[in-house]
């Protein structure tokens, strides 16, 4: 990660992903570059951000250059991790097992983890389920992306929901897909093992690349774990049940 400005670092730390640490290496796999613009005189600069030699973003606006910078390092994570598998999965522990609820961005992850928080749950994400190859999560504690009315996302600590973070690895007890929809009610339908693999491999970051890998890590999770799908309502329903069907 580099910047043309040592002022924006301190934005720029803020955003690298969880588990970051600094290296001494000057050859890199990934280089990202941050070109900060802004106001010099009657002239406004853009804000460039660039992966490699590929430009990401092109703006005005230094927050809009900083929330592209956060979502490429972090789906760049997904996609490089050698040991781990990433998939779009809101995830708390509960007695010992993790309930898994995959989903993609907008499908009511964040809240629905929001309120197994306030149940009592621990927190692990609201936005990637991180698996190892046998098959148990890992945490990836970033901020949960809690959404208002008209869409836009504030950044809540698990502590301010009265939940706990979660620190060792746990193995899948549950998965539920569970979308929200206005006024549904949660009666979800189990799932065969062969289908509940597919529901996350259609959330799996390198389903595409490595799709032997993710099959062989995703068969240990549906092989040991209880599935299930439906649409959701009111979260806290929809929250009490999948902990009582952890138990």
């Amino acid at each position: 990660m580099r910047v043309t400005d040592p002022s924006v670092l301190d934005d720029v730390v803020a955003r690298l992903p969880t588990g970051w640490r600094p290296r001494p290496r000057a050859l890199v796999d990934h280089l990202v570059s941050f070109v900060v613009g802004g106001d010099s005189g009657a002239v406004r600069r853009f804000h460039l951000l660039y992966a490699n030699a590929h430009r990401l973003v092109r703006t005005t606006e230094r927050h809009e250059a900083l929330a592209v910078l956060e979502n490429h390092l972090t789906q760049a994570v997904a996609e490089m991790a050698p040991q781990r598998l990433f998939v779009h999965a809101g995830v708390v522990g509960w007695n010992g097992q993790a309930i898994l609820v995959p989903g993609a961005s907008h499908a009511g992850k964040s809240t629905l983890v929001a309120a197994l928080l306030a149940a009592g749950a621990t927190y692990y994400s609201d936005e990637y389920a991180v698996l190892d190859r046998q098959g148990r999560v890992h945490a990836f504690p970033r901020p949960l992306q809690l959404r208002d009315a008209c869409e836009v996302a504030t950044s809540v600590e698990p502590e301010q929901l009265g939940g706990r973070r979660g620190v060792r690895p746990l193995p899948v007890g549950l998965v539920a897909v569970a979308r929200y929809d206005e006024g549904a009610r949660w009666r979800p339908q189990r799932l065969t093992p062969g289908r509940a693999l597919l529901e996350l491999l259609s959330n799996t970051i390198v389903a595409r690349s490595h799709p032997s890998a993710a099959m062989a890590t995703l068969k240990r999770v549906v092989s040991r774990a209880s599935s299930f799908k439906g649409r959701r309502g009111e979260a806290g329903e929809t929250a009490a049940w999948l902990l009582e069907a952890v138990g």
